[in-house]
């Protein structure tokens, strides 16, 4: 149920996303660190900004197919402008990234990290599914808990909204990456 919700609300809450970023202090991506930027969907429109003016190599969009098919660049398209792009399929509204994607994602964003490059980390808004793996790659690279990785994401983009479901996998998260490390 939750799947056909996400589809039937997906265009009006993407006007909603593009209206806000318009009337309020909202921008349609923040840069969080060195390497990773959380935004909203890539519009094909802003390829060249993030290419030329963002160092993006890397792409890693959290949103289904269908939510990309009319406005995004595909992966061969982002693959023509150099950009290696990793699809994180979750529902929208309800749904959490898995450990095993979030895994994947931050070792992904850690890569690009490596190579000078930044990462593009998307959903629709850019403020829960791609929040979500934004704040396990902070909680990654510093060992923070994963109230404090939110904390540093609402400090860069005060949007995010991280749900309780969002903050267990996270909590999840942490306790594989920093118990790990200690030991």
């Amino acid at each position: 149920m939750s799947g056909a919700l996400a589809r039937l609300l997906f265009y009006p809450t993407l006007a909603y996303n593009v209206v806000m970023e318009k009337l309020s202090s909202r921008r349609w991506f923040d840069r969080v660190d060195q390497t990773v930027i959380l935004g909203a969907l890539p519009f094909k429109s802003m390829t060249e900004e993030l290419v030329q003016k963002e160092n993006v190599k890397g792409v890693i969009t959290m949103n289904e197919e269908y939510e990309t098919k009319y406005f995004c660049n595909s992966a061969e398209e982002w693959r023509a402008v150099g950009v290696e792009q990793l699809r994180l399929s979750t529902v929208d509204l309800t749904g959490v990234p898995s450990l095993e994607n979030i895994h994947k994602g931050v070792d992904f964003a850690l890569r690009l990290k490596e190579q000078g490059a930044s990462v593009y980390i998307h959903c629709k808004a850019g403020r829960s599914r791609s929040a979500t793996l934004a704040a396990a790659y902070l909680i990654k690279l510093h060992c923070w808990s994963p109230e404090e990785a939110c904390r540093i994401l609402r400090s860069v983009r005060p949007h995010v909204l991280i749900r309780t479901a969002q903050m267990r996998q996270l909590h999840d998260y942490h306790q594989q990456v920093c118990t790990a490390e200690t030991s």
